[in-house]
C-alpha cells in the first residue's frame, strides 16, 4: 500500500507543482500580499495531497514561544523535504535562506526570488556572511521572520551533530541583525526519510522551543541551539517510531 501511495503521490505532486510554476508566472507581477496568498495556497494544497494520498499530516506544539509580532530567526532541524514545504504554513510570510544558484532555476527560482528569499552567495565565506547579514537586516526592517536550517542540509534521524555539524552562520546572523532565534525540533524523518521514495502515514510533530537571545555570545548561542534541537528532536523521533 505504501508503495502505491508513493507512486501516486509523486505523480500528483510533481504534476501539480509543474502546473503551478507555469500558471503562477503572472503572479510575479502581483503586489506582495496577493503573491503571498498565492504561495500559501500552493503549500496548503500540497498538504492536502500529502494528507489524502500519503496519510501524512502534522501538528505544532509550543506556539506560545513565538513572538506575537516583529522579526525573529527560525532555526529548524532538517530531516526531509517535508518541512521545507511547511514553513509558509507555520510562520507568517517567512524569508527562507537558500543557495543563490537556486534562484536561477526557471519558474521555481523566479517564484522564490519574488517571495523575498535571502539568497546566499557561497563563493567565499566572507561573501556568504555578507549576503546573509544584509538579507537579514532587510527582512528585519520588513518585520518578517527568517527561516534557516542550522546544519545546512538534511540529516538522517540516526545521524548525530558530530556527523552533520551545526554551522555558525545562524549565530553570526542573529548577532548582526539583533534577532532572537526560535529553535524548532521535529521528527519528519521518521515518516519521510531523507532521499527515500517511500513515505509512511502518520503525524509529524513540530515543536517550537523557547527563544535563544542574540545577546549571548556566538559560542553560547550555538551550544544552546544544538543542545535544544538535538535533545528535543531525538525525543520526537522516538515518539514518532512508536506511532508506526
Amino acid at each position: 500500500m505504501n508503495l502505491f501511495r508513493a507512486y501516486l503521490f509523486n505523480i500528483v505532486f510533481y504534476s501539480f507543482t509543474a502546473f503551478v510554476c507555469i500558471i503562477y508566472i503572472p503572479a510575479l507581477f502581483l503586489p506582495k500580499k496577493p503573491y503571498r496568498r498565492a504561495l500559501e495556497f500552493y503549500f496548503a494544497s500540497v498538504h492536502v495531497i500529502e494528507k489524502y494520498v500519503l496519510g501524512l499530516t502534522y501538528e505544532v506544539v509550543g506556539l506560545e514561544h513565538l513572538p506575537s509580532s516583529g522579526s525573529y530567526i527560525v532555526g529548524a532541524k532538517h530531516q526531509s523535504a517535508y518541512e521545507t514545504m511547511k514553513l509558509y504554513l507555520l510562520f507568517p510570510n517567512p524569508a527562507v535562506i537558500l543557495k543563490k544558484e537556486l534562484i536561477y532555476l526557471p519558474f521555481w527560482g523566479w517564484l522564490a526570488l519574488k517571495s523575498g528569499a535571502i539568497a546566499i552567495d557561497r563563493r567565499t565565506r566572507e561573501m556568504a556572511m555578507k549576503s546573509i547579514t544584509e538579507g537579514a537586516i532587510r527582512v528585519k526592517n520588513d518585520g518578517r521572520p527568517i527561516a534557516i536550517f542550522p546544519q545546512g542540509t538534511r540529516t538522517a534521524i540516526d545521524e548525530t551533530s558530530k556527523i552533520k555539524k551545526y554551522r555558525w552562520g545562524i549565530a553570526r546572523m542573529a548577532k548582526a541583525a539583533e534577532l532572537d532565534i526560535i529553535p524548532v525540533a521535529l521528527n519528519s524523518g521518521v515518516f519521510w526519510p531523507r532521499n527515500a521514495f517511500l513515505k509512511k502515514p502518520g503525524k509529524v510533530t513540530f515543536k517550537v522551543l523557547p527563544p535563544i537571545s542574540y545577546k549571548l555570545s556566538e559560542k553560547e548561542i550555538m551550544k544552546k541551539l544544538e543542545n535544544s534541537l538535538e535533545t528535543e528532536s531525538d525525543k520526537l523521533v522516538a515518539e514518532g517510531k512508536n506511532f508506526l
